[in-house]
């Protein structure tokens, strides 16, 4: 009995929490794909680790606490051709470091030190990125067509943001399923169930965890520790303050999900800010946002990772380019708090730009922005011409 008022407290399933699993689907997938096509991956193992990861991760928090690719591994991975050695070696070192990092307190020293408005930055920059990559390279990828099937999905997103009888991700998932029956009707008869596979366990070696170390782990844990975890941790207070969740957990879950996913063939994941406030955006209060979204991944991976790559080539990118842009207009928001200082708002913009903008730049953003914060108010304000 304890063990089922644990769940019913943790994961709540309704039309609401279907809609917030969809609220992070427009950055994973691409994400996803793209390291899937570019490593030789295989898939199968991707989708049951990353769907299981999910399913953890709402038991242990039962809020909408996501889980999603590592943006600066993914982004290097596809870029270079990374083999799937370094990835699984690359998310192991990451998982070590996070694990030394959190167990030592380090990453509560540096969290102490990184003043609010930074993480306000932070957040504002990576608004700026998805909603321009939503923009950019999902909305305006099919013609005509699919600019206005974004535009439909836009609507349906702005008049139901917020209702909890009818949460509009469910209605733009399903103007985008009917979008692909009447585009793509001639090729869902290749889509078919395979018999169910399971993880191929593996073993990182030291080769392979020292070059992922400096490949990937390197460029990627200034962001994580600036977004995966303090900005997380700021964003999780904000929208569930009643929960307590603490930085030392975030940062450990962090580091216990890298150490677990490459043994498992699975790509390197972290928590997100940005992840959390989609599913937030629309409609998730609990863990069963996560727990949806997991279980999609998970039976996907067992019984239709053939298929995989078919179905997303067929869902219109359009519609999933307006969710992401509604992910990042929430993050952005969160920048209202700070909005009425001039010193405040003017580093958190300035660290938002550096970070959207600059190569490493929410490293440097985390830098400028923090040592600005420090200066003496007198030199700022002379600067701003603050009286």
């Amino acid at each position: 009995m304890q063990l089922v008022q644990f769940i019913k407290q943790r994961i709540s399933i309704n039309r609401n929490e279907l809609s917030g699993a969809f609220g992070d689907i427009g950055t994973d997938l691409p994400l996803i794909v793209g390291m899937i096509l570019a490593s030789g991956l295989n898939s199968a193992n991707v989708l049951i680790a990353y769907g299981a990861m999910h399913i953890i991760t709402a038991f242990l928090y039962g809020i909408p606490m996501p889980v999603q690719p590592l943006k600066a591994v993914a982004m290097i991975v596809i870029a270079q051709k990374i083999s799937p050695e370094i990835i699984y070696g690359g998310g192991l070192a990451i998982g070590l470091v996070m694990l030394v990092l959190t167990v030592t307190g380090a990453v509560n020293l540096i969290a102490k030190y990184i003043p609010r408005v930074v993480v306000r930055g932070i957040q504002f920059g990576l608004g700026i990125q998805l909603s321009m990559i939503a923009l950019r390279e999902y909305v305006m990828s099919d013609s005509w067509n699919g600019i206005l099937i974004a535009l439909v999905a836009f609507i349906i997103t702005i008049v139901l943001m917020g209702n909890r009888k009818y949460p509009p991700a469910i209605f733009v998932i399903m103007l985008g399923i009917l979008y692909a029956l009447v585009t793509h009707f001639d090729v869902l008869g290749d889509i078919r169930p395979v018999l169910p596979a399971m993880p191929e366990l593996y073993k990182p070696t030291w080769t392979d965890i020292l070059t992922g170390f400096i490949i990937l782990a390197l460029p990627q844990i200034p962001l994580s520790i600036g977004n995966s975890i303090i900005a997380t941790h700021r964003i999780a207070g904000d929208l569930f303050p009643e929960k307590k969740v603490t930085l030392k957990k975030i940062s450990l879950t962090y580091s216990l999900i890298n150490i677990i996913n490459p043994m498992l063939g699975g790509i390197p994941t972290c928590h997100g800010s940005g992840g959390m406030a989609g599913h937030y955006a629309f409609g998730a209060r609990t863990g069963g946002s996560v727990f949806i979204y997991g279980t999609l991944f998970l039976m996907l991976g067992l019984f239709f990772s053939g298929s995989f790559q078919l179905v997303l080539n067929i869902f219109p990118l359009p519609v999933l380019g307006i969710i992401l842009l509604f992910e990042g207009l929430w993050l952005m928001m969160f920048i209202k708090d700070i909005i009425d200082s001039k010193k405040s708002f003017f580093i958190a913009l300035l660290t938002a730009l550096i970070a959207a903008f600059l190569p490493y730049g929410y490293l440097i953003g985390m830098i400028v922005g923090t040592t600005l914060y420090y200066i003496s108010d007198k030199h700022i304000k002379s600067y701003l011409k603050i009286p």
